[in-house]
């Protein structure tokens, strides 16, 4: 389990951009179960859409990528020339809408680690109904060839 301060020592992202709240179940480069309470408050609930606020599907990928992104071990994810990126996104499906005051419990799963990528499968539910799911894989770069022309 790893509670907000436990999950920022690890995460990269701050809010408003981290999804990730709490993790309840953590296993090192296996898998994790973890929540992202949808808040009415968000940002991007203004535009998408006013009269019917819905979850954008990017954000619903974004929130299993930073739980994937903590499930990598630390020793391997924390190198100071690396960065994990999103490499793939593989047959993502969009069961049902995530709206306001939805819990969002994400599980996410190794499928396959290689010294090259992670390959994760995703599920994402609220209240035992799949709201979306998907696998989707990462790489390391060097964190200097980001900003390299």
């Amino acid at each position: 389990m790893m509670n907000l301060l436990e999950i920022n020592k690890r995460l990269k992202q701050r809010p408003p951009f981290q999804m990730i709240e709490r993790v309840t179940e953590w296993e090192e480069n296996k898998s994790a179960t973890g929540i992202k309470c949808v808040s009415v408050n968000e940002p991007h609930f203004n535009g998408h859409f006013p009269d019917a606020p819905i979850m954008p599907g990017v954000l619903l990928i974004e929130s299993a990528a930073q739980l994937c992104s903590l499930v990598i071990s630390p020793g391997t994810a924390s190198a100071e020339d690396k960065l994990y990126v999103l490499l793939k996104v593989k047959d993502f499906k969009f069961v049902r809408p995530v709206i306001p005051g939805d819990r969002l419990e994400i599980k996410v799963e190794v499928i396959r680690a290689t010294a090259a990528a992670y390959e994760f499968s995703a599920v994402i539910s609220c209240d035992g109904v799949v709201k979306a799911k998907g696998s989707m894989m990462f790489t390391s770069i060097d964190k200097d060839t980001v900003y390299a022309q």
